[in-house]
């Protein structure tokens, strides 16, 4: 099983967001290939328990995805131990992360962006207010962390922008 924990500032926005985008694009997929588990979490403690942002519930749900019952946790140590890759959106989510887990010596952290050919930081729509900006981002690293994940899989055949 491959698991996965998407993580940004406060797990109300981005993390949530590419939890749910990359859990509807593997239904979608009817994912033939080992299991792949997908949560999220935040660098803070700003937003634990609540749930994920109006924003980030009103795009998602134009899109078809629901993310009912997901409230905000934040990343712990242990979580460094649990999963294989820990995707933080932008850089200081990623100094945040290193500062939880005490470094990457397996080298499982990265941002989402890193899988895409444009590597770089997705924007924060809390600050920026822009979530459909935000969405595409996430739907772009999200195909491209498929297709790295499973290079043979249909990762590229799904196109939801």
């Amino acid at each position: 099983m491959i698991k996965i924990l998407f993580i940004c500032h406060g797990n109300i926005c981005r993390s949530p967001m590419a939890e749910f985008v990359l859990k509807d694009i593997l239904a979608a997929l009817r994912f033939p290939y080992p299991e792949i588990s997908v949560a999220s979490a935040a660098t803070s403690t700003e937003e634990i328990g609540n749930p994920v942002h109006h924003g980030t519930r009103t795009i998602l749900r134009r899109h078809g995805i629901d993310t009912s019952g997901k409230y905000a946790r934040q990343m712990t140590k242990k979580d460094y131990k649990e999963y294989d890759h820990l995707i933080g959106m932008d850089q200081w989510n990623i100094r945040n992360m290193l500062r939880i887990t005490g470094g990457d010596p397996e080298k499982k952290i990265c941002r989402l962006l890193d899988f895409t050919d444009a590597p770089g930081d997705i924007a924060d729509p809390w600050y920026t207010g822009d979530f459909e900006t935000t969405y595409k981002d996430v739907v772009k690293g999200c195909q491209a962390l498929l297709a790295k994940l499973v290079p043979s899989g249909p990762a590229s055949q799904t196109e939801r922008q």
